[in-house]
């Protein structure tokens, strides 16, 4: 094993865990005041829950012995054979690192959803769900993609997360605003974030998060992850730049949850691309995500589901963005354990991209539909409309954000 890349790793690491906070802080600033620790603790509590779920069976069935393309086995359930060995995936760092670099991504896809049903599902049914989803949803698809199932041997690319968080937690949150239905005043009064300084210090901890996010993936203190790191960085700068001008054109003045909006969205977009494409890529690729996701956010009031938080406008169509791009712009000669994409003499790349990113969001699109049905069916989805009026931080947790 290599010390440096043993460092870097557990720093990496590290990092990817302070993004599910920084998610807390930049989803409680979004929501009114009223609700702002519902939120954050929803977030929060998947540090929690999705660490016992993995070290019970999580990792094995996203990372274990490969079962028909599908899943992995129960190897390594309860970290059995889970130590300071090599990785099988990383020989140069030790499996239980893997293991935990891993366990990071598991814990803030489940978080994202949140922001699709902030303001009105009860915090039970919450818990029920996501345990659920994780066990069904993310560790299949995380061993389709990453663990030896049939997308990562159809050739499909996905440095760090494009389908497997974005695309996967887009889906479900699209199916989330459709089941649960929209907020009480949904279009008819303001809903508007009571804290944006708290959501722009969100941004910035998940930005500075991202870096082990993406850069980490290498799973090596090398070249590729030199290139993930900037590629990361030039995509997010250029999406809120054009985020931020694509609204003042639009809607009369640039504002600031429009270029912490713009920045989350570049970071999703690159992460599928991060370390396989160039750095001019990268700013293409930042860019047009700034402009596609906008675009998708504002089509949400023309097609009246209330995503509260803009998840399937920001992840999910960023990051089907990034993983197309991804089979336009990557290149061998960026990073040779890759493929070339439509834009170096390989069409046929797109093609794979599409099909890997087309299959994550109806899988998590059907499944997630299901389970909130089912859910609803269990415990009850949605508060009462008092509850909610009255707001969720007292009604589910006799707490309140601010005692001024």
């Amino acid at each position: 094993m290599v010390q440096a890349d043993v460092v870097w790793m557990l720093l990496a690491t590290a990092l990817v865990m302070l993004m599910t906070p920084g998610l807390a802080l930049f989803y409680g600033g979004l929501v009114r005041s009223k609700n702002v620790l519902s939120i954050s603790l929803q977030v929060f509590i998947c540090l929690g829950l999705m660490s016992l779920l993995w070290f019970l069976y999580g990792y094995s069935l996203a990372f274990g012995p490969d079962q028909a393309s599908l899943i992995g086995g129960l190897r390594f359930a309860l970290f059995r054979g889970v130590g300071l060995e090599p990785a099988p995936a990383a020989e140069n760092i030790p499996h239980l690192l893997f293991a935990a670099f891993q366990l990071m991504f598991a814990v803030i896809t489940p978080a994202l959803i949140t922001g699709a049903f902030a303001e009105r599902m009860r915090f039970s049914a919450y818990l029920l769900f996501v345990a659920l989803w994780f066990t069904l949803g993310y560790t299949p698809l995380c061993h389709w993609v990453w663990g030896g199932g049939w997308l990562q041997k159809l050739g499909a690319l996905d440095f760090a997360g494009g389908t497997v968080i974005h695309i996967a937690s887009g889906a479900s949150a699209l199916a989330a605003a459709l089941v649960i239905g929209p907020r009480i005043g949904y279009r008819r009064e303001p809903l508007h974030p009571h804290n944006l300084p708290l959501t722009l210090l969100g941004a910035g901890l998940l930005w500075f998060g991202w870096f082990g996010f993406n850069a980490g993936s290498a799973l090596a203190a090398n070249g590729v992850a030199v290139q993930a790191f900037m590629n990361t960085h030039l995509a997010a700068g250029l999406a809120a730049l054009t985020w931020l001008f694509a609204e003042w054109i639009f809607q009369g003045a640039p504002t600031t949850l429009g270029a912490a909006s713009g920045g989350v969205a570049g970071l999703v977009a690159i992460t599928p691309a991060a370390g396989f494409v160039p750095l001019w890529a990268a700013v293409l690729i930042g860019a047009l995500a700034g402009v596609i996701c906008y675009t998708a956010v504002l089509l949400k009031g023309r097609l009246g589901y209330d995503d509260a938080l803009d998840v399937v406008g920001v992840h999910g169509v960023g990051g089907f963005w990034g993983a197309l791009a991804t089979g336009i712009f990557a290149s061998r000669a960026v990073n040779p354990s890759g493929a070339n994409g439509l834009f170096f003499g390989n069409p046929h790349q797109l093609w794979i991209q599409f099909v890997g990113a087309a299959a994550g969001a109806l899988f998590c699109f059907a499944l997630s539909w299901a389970l909130f049905k089912a859910v609803d069916l269990l415990v009850g989805l949605r508060v009462e409309r008092e509850e909610e009026i009255q707001g969720l931080d007292l009604t589910q947790h006799r707490e309140t954000g601010y005692a001024l």
